[in-house]
């Protein structure tokens, strides 16, 4: 069922990412992190509010809360430029950028378990990058090279962000109160961005985009937290990469987008080291 779940996440994502891209012309990025981060607090206050065995009441401070907001605030680094990226870029692009991520993971895992990264992590690295130069093709000058960077810069962070939420799981912090505080630092920040620049009300006509956006976002979190639970880590982690197909898919379907042969091959280039620094990660000592 792992498996099931990382697959249903992986269309969830690319579906969120089509919304990002719809509604792009209509809100800046800081809004739609904002709109995706309040609904996703809406359905965690619900289910806060669900009894629990033996009644206990669920505490949203626990002993962690510095880690917590420094998970939170790397995290939304990642997301608002993730959501950049893909307002200026084709979304296949940004979504391939945004999973570059267990890429930096096989350097920074091994140095986190103060380690040196083996030589076969620097060649899946390079593989990687290599892939990522020819999908972005900065000598041609036909791409925008700077919502590029900051699409890789959001893999980055992704990374980041995923070695405290490992942080946090080995110190036993719950899922849910993870997420709660991930989607308030998001919410805050977005909104201090979003209120820097100008914001647009929604209105009838396109706020089915926004409630569609926060509902494929939060549904994509729940199925991926639940693949990890149930199913097998590598086997998952490697199917997070439906998102990049999923992503491609919908790209040539809905806008048309047709990429040169040497862009198809660095997205494929850049899933296969992908795929692999997610199986080097794996035998890392935990």
């Amino acid at each position: 069922m792992g498996s099931f779940w990382m697959l249903a996440a992986g269309a969830s994502f690319a579906l969120m990412s089509v919304l990002v891209k719809m509604a792009a012309s209509q809100f800046s990025s800081h809004e739609l992190v904002f709109w995706r981060s309040v609904l996703g607090l809406a359905f965690i206050f619900i289910f806060l509010r669900l009894p629990t065995a033996g009644g206990v009441g669920r505490k949203l401070v626990g002993g962690h809360l510095v880690m917590h907001l420094r998970r939170g605030l790397v995290g939304f680094t990642a997301l608002a430029s993730f959501f950049y990226a893909i307002t200026q870029l084709p979304m296949s692009v940004a979504i391939t950028l945004n999973y570059t991520s267990p890429l930096f993971l096989a350097l920074i895992m091994p140095w986190w378990l103060h380690e040196r990264p083996r030589p076969v992590q620097y060649l899946a690295v390079a593989l990687g990058f290599l892939g990522v130069a020819l999908l972005l093709r900065p000598w041609q000058g036909e791409s925008d090279l700077t919502a590029g960077l900051i699409g890789l810069f959001s893999g980055f962070m992704a990374s980041l962000a995923y070695v405290h939420v490992r942080q946090l799981g080995r110190l036993h912090e719950p899922e849910w109160r993870t997420v709660f505080w991930f989607a308030v630092v998001c919410t805050l920040g977005a909104s201090l961005l979003a209120s820097a620049d100008a914001w647009h009300a929604p209105t009838l006509d396109n706020a089915w985009l926004l409630l569609l956006l926060g509902l494929f976002a939060t549904f994509g979190q729940l199925a991926m937290t639940r693949a990890y639970r149930t199913g097998d880590t590598v086997v998952v982690a490697s199917l997070a990469y439906s998102t990049v197909v999923f992503g491609s898919l919908l790209d040539g379907l809905i806008w048309g987008v047709k990429l040169p042969a040497v862009a198809w091959f660095g997205i494929a280039m850049t899933v296969a080291a992908g795929v692999w620094a997610v199986l080097l990660n794996d035998k890392e000592p935990k």
